[in-house]
């Protein structure tokens, strides 16, 4: 339904901002705008459908495939929400402006009309409404590029965590947590291979994997599970599934990656000896409701090895608020809030509860990953990350905080 409702605002606001440039007054203005925007409408459209398995997108280079996205969603969705406003701002001071003069007799009838091109000199109102005008696929511009230029780049984030009740044993375990890959339009060659290079560099004890390892087509996974098959930990590999993954076919990715070697946990468990103390990987399969959530953690949590150490795997950072009882939860799926305008303040904060970074609370701690990769290309205080951590015994406070953040 969210899905739905913002393909129809960016519907609208193609059809908008064609109408907008449509009334400008140079022709060179409206050629311009026009074929601007009716490029990103068509562009949008090749997009969705390919999503259907249709394959335009490939037609498409990355860059422009960038600036369509960042058209819409940073640039267009504000664009929108603005002209709203002001539509609103504007009509309420017409109906009092109407209701103030309702009994004045208008001396002034008629207004003498404007000329539509008083020659080639542009007044001050004609630069201020190009500029206007031109900022926005400007802006686009410079967002695609910026894109760009960070789409093959990600970090490796240190973070000790404080787990209460840890072992004496698991003291100082170490786990390369990873997420969100989305081997695809956006993450695809070289860089995969430095995800494994620079994983396996760390040496963890536990791979941890948090889902959406394809962006959404299968055609992709051949590519994922090369990746996954080359990770190497001391001790064990454990998965979770995402949404990403089962966009096209749920079955036929489940399938495929049991036969390619993922050691996928859809509420199963999977347990490694670490040290003479036995760590249990419990992963827990993908729900679109929290209700289902809920119920799914709660069958998970009944599978537990009562002399094992437990590790929940859960893509949707909300799992948490049921996972009481376990020390540790590892989620993905934010991607950090995407667009933030500083470490608390954006798209994260706005749509989660937690988004990036170390929670804790006093049964356990909450450790969210920004993603490794991308299926948009424009990351604003939210960089691509794998995640390095370690664990530390200590006493943590009731209810629930950041600990590390951005």
């Amino acid at each position: 339904m969210t899905f739905l409702i913002l393909l129809t605002c960016m519907a609208v606001g193609d059809l908008l901002w064609s109408i907008s440039a449509s009334r400008l007054r140079r022709r060179w203005m409206r050629w311009t705008l026009g074929i601007f925007g009716a490029l990103q409408a068509a562009g949008l459209t090749m997009i969705l459908f390919s999503r259907g398995g249709a394959g335009f997108e490939e037609v498409l280079p990355r860059p422009l495939h960038s600036m369509i996205l960042a058209w819409h969603v940073v640039i267009l969705l504000p664009w929108l929400a603005w002209r709203i406003v002001r539509a609103i701002i504007t009509t309420v001071g017409k109906i009092a402006c109407l209701v103030r003069r309702v009994r004045v007799v208008r001396a002034e009838q008629h207004v003498a009309p404007v000329v539509m091109n008083s020659g080639p000199a542009v007044t001050r109102r004609e630069f201020l409404g190009a500029a206007a005008a031109l900022t926005p696929p400007m802006l686009t511009l410079a967002a695609a590029g910026i894109g760009e230029a960070q789409l093959d780049g990600f970090r490796i984030r240190r973070i000790e965590v404080p787990v209460p009740d840890l072992p004496p044993a698991l003291e100082g375990m170490s786990i390369a947590h990873i997420s969100d890959f989305h081997v695809g339009r956006f993450t695809r060659g070289r860089v995969l291979e430095r995800i494994v290079e620079e994983t396996n560099r760390l040496g963890a004890d536990v791979v941890a994997l948090t889902g959406d390892f394809i962006n959404h087509s299968l055609r992709d996974l051949p590519a994922a599970l090369d990746i996954v098959r080359a990770l190497r930990a001391r001790h064990i590999v454990g998965a979770c599934e995402g949404n990403h993954d089962l966009i096209e076919d749920a079955r036929i990715f489940r399938r495929e990656a049991e036969r390619g070697g993922m050691p996928l946990l859809r509420g199963e468990s999977a347990t490694a000896d670490i040290r003479g103390q036995r760590v249990q990987l419990l992963g827990l399969p993908w729900n679109h409701s929290v209700a289902g959530m809920r119920d799914s953690v709660a069958a998970l949590l009944a599978r537990r090895d009562p002399g094992a150490w437990p590790l929940l795997l859960a893509h949707h950072p909300h799992a948490w608020d049921f996972a009481e009882g376990i020390p540790l939860t590892l989620s993905g799926h934010t991607h950090g809030g995407q667009l933030m305008l500083t470490g608390r303040l954006g798209a994260g904060s706005i749509l989660y509860r937690y988004w990036s970074g170390l929670y804790s609370r006093r049964s356990g701690a909450l450790v969210v990953s920004n993603g490794v990769g991308n299926w948009f290309p424009v990351r604003i205080q939210a960089p691509a990350e794998i995640l390095h951590l370690t664990l530390r015994r200590t006493v943590i406070q009731d209810g629930p905080k950041i600990i590390a953040g951005l």
